[in-house]
């Protein structure tokens, strides 16, 4: 099941990074298991408060990155059904919204609004990512078109372990009706394709695996470390820098 992914204690030590993030400029995040695990409680925290919980349904309009992974594992650590709006989806299935389907909440890339806000049904609870330091012409860049910024919703919650919910297999994880059971079977089947070992160092090039089963549940399913690089011409680079010992390859 999706939500028993994250271990606790981290693949091969608690001070060893589960997740590294690029940013195109070179930027580097880095994330430990009790880290990333501390951003999903958060996630969940801000959430449940929202009234949200198994049979709840998620609209999600992001790209890799380690606040998706954050989203994603907190959502699912609720029971909450989440679907993928994404630029590529090579024949995954959920492939975006479920038309005159009302969401719960939505959760979207500032960047990706204009191209999709049209066609998000009403939402009660709305959030944005990655808010450029410089907002509105308010001075707040706290509300984007109604969206509430992420980061500063879910600083308020602990980077604490929420009550698991009661989550059976057979539940739908994400809008295709897709089950926790079948995307964990998917994930485990794409690691054995990509021949994933547990404390392996996985580069994932970003602009060719946007469906969160390829770079967050698939290395996830096998005990393997991520590393998101954000297109081609870094990939060289960050895998020297990185020691990386895979590269998430083309399927």
């Amino acid at each position: 099941m999706l939500p028993e992914l994250l271990p606790p204690a981290g693949v091969a030590g608690a001070d060893v990074p589960l997740l590294v993030h690029y940013e195109a400029d070179g930027r580097r995040t880095a994330l430990t298991a009790a880290q990333l695990g501390g951003w999903a409680a958060r996630t969940a925290g801000l959430l449940h408060d929202c009234g949200l919980g198994p049979g709840s349904r998620a609209a999600a309009l992001l790209p890799p990155h380690w606040r998706t992974a954050a989203a994603l594992l907190g959502a699912w650590s609720l029971g909450v059904t989440v679907s993928f709006h994404l630029a590529a989806t090579a024949g995954l299935p959920d492939v975006g919204p479920d038309a005159g389907v009302p969401f719960d909440v939505v959760f979207a890339a500032r960047d990706r609004l204009g191209s999709w806000l049209e066609s998000v049904p009403d939402a009660p609870h709305r959030f944005v990512f990655g808010t450029p330091a410089a907002g509105p012409a308010s001075g707040d860049p706290r509300d984007v078109l109604g969206y509430r910024d992420f980061d500063a919703a879910v600083a308020a919650y602990p980077a604490s372990t929420p009550a698991p919910a009661l989550i059976r297999p057979g539940a739908a994880a994400s809008g295709d009706g897709t089950t926790y059971g079948q995307w964990g079977s998917i994930a485990r089947e794409l690691a054995d394709r990509q021949d994933l070992r547990p404390g392996d160092r996985v580069v994932v090039d970003t602009s060719e695996h946007e469906h969160p089963v390829k770079w967050l549940l698939a290395p996830l399913s096998v005990g393997a470390s991520i590393i998101l690089c954000p297109g081609p011409s870094h990939l060289s680079t960050i895998t020297a820098a990185e020691s990386a010992t895979r590269v998430f390859g083309t399927l």
